[in-house]
C-alpha cells in the first residue's frame, strides 16, 4: 500500500504545473485548475477549479475566496484560514498552477491560428493576442470586435487594427481581460464582372475608389469601356440600386461592378 500510495504521489508531482515564482503576477480565476499542498500534512493535498464565485471548498475550513489572487496571495489566504480555524499552527501552503482555464482569452474567425490562448500578464494588449494567434489572415478584415465583461456588465468594442498604426492612436490597443473574445470577421469584397479582363470577387481596400476596383479587375477588355460602367449597391431596405459612378466614388462592401461593352 505505502508503495502505491509514493507512486501516485510521484505521477501527482510530474503533472505540469506553473510556481507562483513563474506566475507571481497570475490573478486566479473561475476554470482554474490548481494543486494545493501543505508541508507534512498530506491529507490537506487537493486538486481543484477555481468555480465561477471565484472560490473554493477546502478540508477543514471550508469556502475559500481566492478569485482574483496570485497564486501567493493565495497560499497566504489559505494559510490564514487555517490558523484562524486552529486547524494548523504554521502552515506551509503550496499552491500550484495545473491549467489556467479562467484567464483564457478565445480569438476567433479570419486568424492563422484560431484557439483559446492565456493571458500571460495582467497587461497583454489586443495586438499582442492577436501577435500570439498568428496574426490576422489574408481574408481577414482590419478591424476585429472584442467582447467581454468589465465590472459586471458586457462589454463590446470594434476597433481599427490597421488604424492602430496609421493614424497613431495606440489608446484602441486595449488591455484584455480573462474570458474576453476576439472576432476577424471576413474582409470586405466587392464584385466586378461583363468587359472586364479579370471578374470575380476582390477584397476592398481601405479607402478603394471605382477606379482602383476596375484596375483591381484588370480593366476593361478591348471591347469593353470603363466610361460605361454600372454599379449595383444594395440599400439599407433591402433594395438595389443602379448607380453610374463616378472613377472616384468610394467602394462599398458587396458592390457588383458592371463593366459594359463600348458602343463604337
Amino acid at each position: 500500500m505505502r508503495v502505491l500510495i509514493a507512486l501516485l504521489l510521484a505521477c501527482l508531482s510530474a503533472l505540469p504545473a506553473w510556481s507562483a515564482n513563474q506566475y507571481a503576477d497570475y490573478p486566479l480565476g473561475p476554470g482554474d485548475l490548481i494543486r494545493i499542498q501543505v508541508f507534512q500534512n498530506p491529507d490537506l493535498a487537493l486538486e481543484t477549479r477555481v468555480a465561477e464565485s471565484g472560490s473554493i471548498t477546502y478540508p477543514l475550513i471550508g469556502t475559500v475566496r481566492i478569485g482574483g489572487l496570485t497564486l501567493e496571495a493565495a497560499e497566504k489566504q489559505i494559510a490564514k484560514q487555517l490558523v484562524d480555524g486552529g486547524f494548523v499552527k504554521q502552515p506551509q501552503v503550496t499552491v500550484a498552477l495545473l491549467a489556467n482555464r479562467g484567464n483564457q482569452v478565445a480569438v476567433l474567425g479570419q486568424v492563422n491560428r484560431p484557439g483559446r490562448f492565456p493571458l500571460d500578464n495582467l497587461t497583454m494588449r489586443l495586438t499582442e493576442m492577436l501577435a500570439t494567434a498568428g496574426g490576422i489572415a489574408p481574408t481577414g478584415a482590419d478591424s476585429v470586435i472584442v467582447t467581454g465583461l468589465r465590472a459586471g456588465k458586457p462589454f463590446r468594442k470594434e476597433i481599427d487594427i490597421a488604424g492602430l498604426f496609421l493614424s497613431n492612436n495606440p489608446d484602441d490597443d486595449i488591455v484584455l481581460a480573462g474570458g474576453d473574445s476576439i472576432y476577424v470577421h471576413r474582409a470586405p469584397v466587392f464584385y466586378i464582372y461583363g468587359e472586364a479582363q479579370r471578374p470575380g470577387s476582390y477584397r476592398i481596400e481601405r479607402n478603394m475608389t471605382v477606379q482602383q476596383a476596375l484596375a483591381q479587375g484588370g480593366g476593361p477588355t478591348p471591347r469593353g469601356s470603363e466610361k460605361r460602367l454600372r454599379l449595383n449597391r444594395r440599400k439599407p431596405d433591402g433594395s438595389i440600386a443602379e448607380i453610374a459612378p463616378e472613377a472616384s466614388d468610394l467602394m462599398q462592401p458587396d458592390d457588383v461592378l458592371y463593366v459594359r461593352e463600348s458602343i463604337f
